[in-house]
């Protein structure tokens, strides 16, 4: 299965994902992979994290990034820069993320002028205006 970008906005990014064995899959992007898998208790061999879990977790390290950046920019210290995360799943149908929370964890020593700073620069990742400005998604079978 290919999945590709629309290339309305710019040059289309392509990854490949191919079965592994059971529920693993293997996402192969740029010479690098990724593997996915699911837990025990849903069939799974639980050699790698979910989907689900890679969604939240892209949206944590685009957090750690722009927060990271910023921090760089500024002179200081990315040592102790971390991002927790903690998702909600839908009760109902269809399965899907119904909230997302993180937290950024500033590096010991923070001044607290560059606070707001920081969370007003982490808060624009791609990721994060991805998710409020949806991207079209078309899906379909090759032939």
């Amino acid at each position: 299965m290919t999945s590709t970008t629309t290339q309305d906005q710019g040059t289309a990014h392509v990854l490949d994902v191919a079965h592994v064995d059971g529920d693993a899959y293997a996402v192969d992007v740029r010479g690098h992979r990724v593997l996915v898998d699911q837990p025990v208790a849903v069939g799974g061999a639980d050699t790698a994290p979910t989907p689900t879990e890679l969604f939240a977790a892209s949206l944590a390290t685009c957090v750690a990034f722009y927060a990271g950046r910023y921090l760089v920019r500024h002179g200081l210290s990315r040592d102790g820069l971390r991002v927790r995360t903690e998702f909600t799943m839908a009760t109902d149908r269809p399965a899907r993320v119904t909230a997302l929370h993180l937290t950024v964890v500033p590096p010991p020593g923070l001044p607290e002028e560059r606070r707001a700073a920081l969370l007003a620069v982490a808060s624009h990742c791609t990721v994060h205006h991805t998710l409020q400005q949806p991207p079209a998604v078309d899906i379909e079978l090759a032939d």
